[in-house]
């Protein structure tokens, strides 16, 4: 038995290759199936299951595909129902693997079609599960998600949620490994832990949620308290997810047009893409496309995009570093955005070259802030998370996080220059290119951001660790 946890960084995503006596099966899959089926051939096994733990809302999952080109049937929990062919698995179904098994535990709470897959070995043995959203190392899933109207409130998925973890998941013994679907950097939850994998007798130690003493009405107001709005792509992607997508392939060939200068310009004309400049921070300052917004591949790429540009149908034109064109329209495709035009042929230089018209960004060092805010009181804006400014800020910073910028756009000032810092330098890029994107110019980055910020001596408030407020 081979069990392989394919781990993607920047969804803080745990996809899962298993395989026993030249059968595998997958769970949860990236957009890009390649991999997959290359791993396979080369073991020389064959794809036989494709199992989905719920229908995402994060990430738009490969199931669609992988079905289609290995002919491998999709398994999906009770109460699931996509436009496509699948499996819908019943509580406590088996599905033989070569030597071992894979039985769904339907496990509703973060959705209602959210299933547990637990793998016993080739001794019948209770080995792993792979808990999609249901159970998080450190957490589980939000159950704010799926709620529908007033039919079904968070607070019921919540008891759903208490319901199926100590019915199906905290009964099984504490060597059983956990694999979940998500880590630390996810929005699917809370307060994640930064390891992919443990064992569920420590998760029972220091998981909040599987408390042995914890009452059902604890439960549901601990996972329901302090839960941040969702993105606002999370519905699309769940859409697409259930009802099926584009071939991959077929995204990546559109997306990776070489376009000129002059073909470029026009295309942004005529169909109102956005200009999205995905290089380094850095090299944006310094000169970009006027209007061009900037989420560099470098960093948490396509969440941000998700949380940021919205609308998966909106048309994109790419800026990107020489060479990861394909991988920014991939990464793009990842979370549903597969209106990708193009890119610019020759990068941001030759635009440059051709005489367009082009931007730049103020910025300057945080040794320079504190020498500015010694001769004037100076309005800075902090667009780092809740917990971030919580946990410690400029004492006189305005907090305009980031996620919900459009929210506070009224709150910069028209006829005075303002400051704009993150934690590190690439959120504050990012926010600021918004800013400008929508006429405001009147800004300055803080190169560095907050780090930078500290290490200048700029008076802070005092540290409060997040996890002890309430």
């Amino acid at each position: 038995m081979k069990i392989e946890q394919i781990y993607t960084g920047c969804l803080a995503q745990g996809a899962y290759y298993i395989e026993s006596n030249g059968e595998v099966a997958i769970i949860d899959p990236l957009r890009e199936v390649q991999p997959y089926i290359d791993r396979a051939e080369a073991n020389n096994a064959s794809i036989k299951y494709i199992f989905e733990t719920h229908f995402h809302a994060d990430f738009v999952s490969g199931h669609v595909t992988l079905s289609k080109q290995t002919g491998a049937p999709i398994v999906y929990g009770p109460n699931a129902n996509p436009s496509f062919d699948a499996i819908i698995a019943k509580d406590g179904q088996e599905f033989k693997l070569g030597n071992v098994t894979i039985i769904a535990l339907h496990t509703p709470g973060h959705t209602m079609e959210s299933t547990t897959y637990l793998l016993k070995d080739e001794n019948g043995k209770d080995y792993a599960i792979f808990s999609g959203d249901t159970l998080f190392l450190g957490d589980v899933g939000r159950p704010d998600l799926a709620q529908k109207g007033k039919e079904l409130t968070q607070e019921d998925l919540a008891g759903y949620l208490y319901d199926s973890l100590r019915t199906k998941i905290m009964p099984l013994a504490d060597e059983v490994i956990v694999y979940p679907a998500h880590g630390a950097g996810s929005a699917c939850g809370k307060n994640m832990m930064k390891e992919t994998v443990d064992t569920l007798g420590n998760q029972k130690k220091m998981n909040y949620a599987l408390r042995a003493d914890m009452t059902k009405e604890e439960f549901i107001k601990e996972v329901t308290d302090g839960l941040l709005p969702p993105p606002q792509y999370f519905p699309l992607n769940v859409k697409m997810n259930k009802e099926g997508y584009e071939d991959i392939d077929e995204v990546l060939e559109r997306g990776t047009r070489a376009l000129s200068p002059e073909e470029f310009e026009v295309a942004a004309n005529e169909t109102g893409a956005i200009v999205l400049d995905v290089r380094n921070p850095e090299d944006f300052v310094k000169g970009h496309i006027p209007r061009s917004i900037f989420i560099g591949i470098n960093g948490g790429f396509a969440p941000w995009v998700g949380a940021l540009i919205k609308d998966t149908k909106q048309p994109i034109l790419l800026v990107c570093p020489e060479g990861r064109e394909e991988e920014t329209v991939t990464r793009l495709s990842r979370v549903g955005f597969d209106n990708t035009l193009g890119y610019l042929k020759g990068g941001f230089e030759a635009w440059s070259e051709a005489g367009k018209e082009t931007d730049s960004l103020v910025s300057i060092s945080a040794e320079e802030l504190k020498s500015r805010m010694e001769k004037e009181d100076l309005p800075i804006f902090d667009v780092r998370k809740d917990g971030e400014f919580t946990a410690s800020h400029i004492e006189t910073a305005h907090f305009t996080p980031l996620d919900f910028l459009n929210d506070h756009l009224a709150e910069f000032p028209e006829d005075q220059t303002f400051y704009v810092h993150c934690a590190g330098g690439y959120r504050s890029v990012i926010a600021a290119s918004i800013l400008k994107s929508r006429g405001i110019h009147n800004l300055v980055d803080v190169a560095g951001g907050f780090a930078a910020i500290k290490n200048a001596g700029i008076p802070v408030t005092n540290y409060v660790c997040p996890s002890t407020l309430k």
